[in-house]
């Protein structure tokens, strides 16, 4: 990059300018010579040229350089300025954000800022199991003992990966930076490369002796026992969140969550709709057509429910708050007994006989004359 090119006077702000000042500045004029938008000659260059004063000014390190040496080396010297590297002739103006491209130029983008040097430790796995439930399970709730294959922090060495605290120390290599910087002259300037540190991979501690149960790693397989409440309500596919009960996170990292998800069995006398149950119940001819009271089959135990005379199979009856408990709000879902009459396949003579009367009184020669003559 030639000496003599001014990054100050190109952006019109003085030497002293604060970056708020060169940020102002370059959004001004680029927006007045962006290819899209400036029919003037000669715009495309200036554009780069705007572009390319931004990318050193805007950078301490960069503009440092610049300051002292008149120059600096990086993508934009020696080797032509390529805007298209930023988009600009992919998306139009009216989606370019310049501020945005400013921001980039300070390292955010493409390096040229402050970096965080230390590589962070992860965080543990989450972790998901597959659970069937009764429904009794989810009507009033229950304990359920599981056992999760995982990675759990070593009891060894705590999770630091080390034989014993003496054995973490700073990173000889980087001086527990985590990165190390290489800079050497060059034609063009003082040339500085960061890379992360290979001894330490970017931690900034190096262990000299690694735990001899975890070999180094600060974790070890496990099969965990956890015990797990399912709440009055759980409903097919409820989502239950253990905290902290995933795999371990690296070297003292928190470790991951535990998604416990439920699956309801299929029930042999029940079928679940929501909150509330259905039920199909037999009852007998004689309290279809007489009315009376039967025994019938709910969450908690045995119910009388009445018929009144005259039913017909196929009638559905509520027990209000038979069902399922509501999950959040409290309260409880209802019970629908759907009531099937039962024919009877065989008669004595004295009940054929009487059917027969009945029929006959009735003056109607319908299904029951029918079926008995």
């Amino acid at each position: 990059m030639p000496k003599d090119k001014d990054y100050y006077k190109i952006l019109g702000v003085e030497k002293n300018a604060t970056k708020e000042e060169i940020k102002k500045a370059y959004k001004k004029l680029a927006k007045q010579y962006h290819p899209d938008v400036s029919k003037e000659d000669g715009s495309t260059e200036k554009f780069k040229e705007i572009n390319e004063a931004a990318s050193v000014l805007g950078d301490d390190e960069k503009r440092a350089q610049y300051d002292q040496f008149g120059t600096t080396y990086d993508k934009f010297a020696g080797h032509g300025f390529d805007f298209s590297d930023f988009g600009f002739d992919s998306g139009g103006f009216e989606s370019f954000d310049f501020g945005d491209i400013f921001d980039r130029f300070f390292g955010t983008g493409f390096g040229f800022g402050p970096r965080t040097s230390k590589r962070r430790a992860r965080r543990g796995a989450d972790l998901r199991y597959d659970m069937e439930i009764t429904l009794e399970d989810a009507a009033f709730g229950a304990v359920k003992h599981i056992s999760i294959p995982k990675l759990e922090t070593c009891d060894n060495c705590d999770g630091s990966g080390a034989e014993s605290k003496s054995d973490i120390v700073n990173c000889p290599d980087c001086g527990g930076k985590g990165s190390v910087t290489r800079t050497q002259r060059t034609p063009f300037g003082m040339f500085a490369t960061t890379t992360t540190c290979s001894k330490c991979r970017g931690e900034g501690k190096y262990i000299r002796n690694e735990c001899p149960k975890c070999d180094g790693t600060g974790v070890v397989k496990e099969t965990k026992k956890l015990e797990i409440k399912i709440p009055e309500g759980a409903e097919e596919g409820t989502n239950l969140r253990v905290a902290g009960g995933g795999e371990a996170g690296e070297k003292g990292a928190s470790p991951g969550d535990l998604y416990i998800v439920l699956h309801m069995k299929e029930h042999d006398v029940f079928e679940r709709d929501g909150d509330n149950i259905n039920v199909k119940v037999n009852v007998p001819f004689t309290i279809a057509a007489l009315g009376g009271e039967i025994e019938v089959p709910t969450l908690d135990g045995k119910a009388k429910l009445r018929i009144p005379a005259g039913t017909q199979s196929n009638t559905t009856f509520r027990m209000q708050g038979k069902g399922i408990p509501f999950l959040h709000d409290g309260g409880r879902g209802d019970e629908n007994v759907e009531v099937v009459v039962s024919v009877p396949k065989k008669l004595t003579k004295r009940q054929a006989q009487l059917l027969k009367e009945f029929e006959k009184e009735s003056k109607n020669k319908g299904f029951l004359g029918k079926m008995f003559e």
